[in-house]
């Protein structure tokens, strides 16, 4: 990895976040105090100054699953199809918080993932708020540094500006945005670049600097984005339908997420809290016809 993009991506994860956030950190960690090794803040949260009513998104990194969960079901949900993701509430705040295993995190962030969940966030701008010991701080980097050159070597055979370090990132935020289902209006992928571009220069300049990974070209790379976009709405599915066993509250999430992020006004049903799976999956057709999702 090199010097320049490694100490950029240190400095962010490094860079003060609210204390609230900090403490929920600390507290999630705490659950596992075998296993935790890193706690990771991510998502438009970080942008916000009062976080009161909002959803808070962590990934707890953690030495392996069975140190996490013991012999439990979950240690193998989380193996089979990583993440698993829990509900969590401290100090008046709400969260929910992504379980990954250390070699999970470093897969899942390279070219090598099979999919965009990880890749696709820890391009984006996060907080570093807790870690074990020095090991797990510089491991949980180097991951985290090796989203952006995974998201723009895959961008660039897709671009027509393949120099043009801002419309790189557009058009691999744009899609990954096409490879899970999103519950965000058009735009959205442009929205984040806007943010702050600045950010988004330096940290591209600094990855094409040292070389991107190798991608393939022209209807290779069209044909890989549609194997990566097919994987990653069935396994958005998939993991719908295991957050319904693992996740208390899950259908209401879904909702209050969709609403949020589509500006729709969906109500769960009775029936669907006491069949969530059922229910989750029942909105399906009627959020696609809506283009809610994508």
């Amino acid at each position: 990895m090199a010097d320049q993009l490694l100490s950029l991506v240190t400095a962010e994860l490094a860079a003060p976040a609210d204390s609230r956030a900090v403490a929920m950190a600390g507290a999630i960690a705490a659950r596992y105090p075998q296993a935790a090794r890193a706690v990771l803040f991510y998502g438009s949260c970080l942008r916000e100054k009062n976080l009161d009513g909002l959803m808070l998104d962590f990934y707890l990194i953690v030495s392996d699953y069975r140190a996490a969960y013991g012999k439990s079901w979950l240690a193998a949900a989380n193996r089979m199809i990583p993440p698993n993701v829990f509900p969590f509430e401290h100090d008046g705040l709400i969260a929910k918080y992504a379980v990954l295993s250390q070699a999970d995190f470093a897969r899942l962030n390279s070219p090598a993932a099979d999919n965009v969940s990880v890749w696709a966030r820890f391009a984006q701008p996060a907080r570093l708020l807790w870690v074990r010991d020095d090991e797990a701080r510089r491991s949980a980097i180097r991951a985290a540094a090796s989203a952006a050159p995974t998201l723009l070597s895959l961008a660039r055979p897709m671009t027509q500006a393949p120099d043009d370090v801002l419309a790189l990132w557009e058009t691999g935020f744009s899609l990954t945005y096409n490879a899970e289902l999103r519950a965000e209006r058009k735009g959205r992928s442009r929205s984040i670049v806007d943010a702050d571009p600045e950010r988004y220069r330096l940290f591209g300049q600094a990855a094409l600097a040292q070389g991107l990974p190798p991608s393939p070209s022209g209807a290779q790379a069209a044909k890989r984005w549609r194997r990566l976009q097919r994987r990653g709405k069935i396994l958005s599915v998939v993991r719908l339908a295991k957050a319904s066993f693992t996740y208390a509250g899950g259908i209401d999430y879904l909702a209050w997420k969709i609403n949020r992020h589509a500006g729709t006004a969906i109500q769960i049903k009775p029936w669907q809290r006491r069949w969530p799976l059922l229910g989750a999956l029942t909105l399906l057709p009627r959020l696609f016809r809506g283009g809610a999702i994508r």
